[in-house]
């Protein structure tokens, strides 16, 4: 089997589920280099579209996601990444999962409440 990067121009969306609770944490994209590096050092690497370049999750929060599986759909273009979060979330403004707001008949609202302080965490926090 080989990944189909030619669909979205070399890239490949990947989502990132906590092995332990099932909950998705987040999704981000991954080039041919990203998966690789994921796969040999067991930590989710992905390739930045705003940078135009690779990191690792946790490289500034210390929140490093471990990878316990990798499988892909059956068009070989999505990743589907089950992981050991260290830390208490993965969500840049302080929650444990991006997918942290919740639409409320025609409003958006914060669906729980953030786990940890972004601002002592990242550099460039809200």
């Amino acid at each position: 089997m080989k990944l189909d990067y030619k669909k979205l121009h070399g890239i490949l969306p990947a989502v990132i589920q906590n092995a332990g609770t099932g909950r998705v944490l987040m999704v981000g994209f991954m080039n041919e280099e990203a998966f690789r590096q994921t796969v040999e050092s067991g930590r989710v690497v992905f390739f930045s579209r705003t940078r135009g370049r690779l990191w690792t999750k946790g490289e500034t929060s210390g929140h490093f996601l471990t990878v316990r599986e990798i499988s892909t759909d059956c068009d070989e273009d999505s990743l589907l990444i089950k992981v050991d979060p260290a830390g208490p979330g993965v969500c840049h403004e302080g929650y444990e999962s991006c997918f942290h707001w919740r639409l409320n008949g025609a409003d958006w609202v914060e669906g729980e409440k953030p786990t940890f302080d972004p601002r002592a965490v990242y550099r460039n926090a809200k």
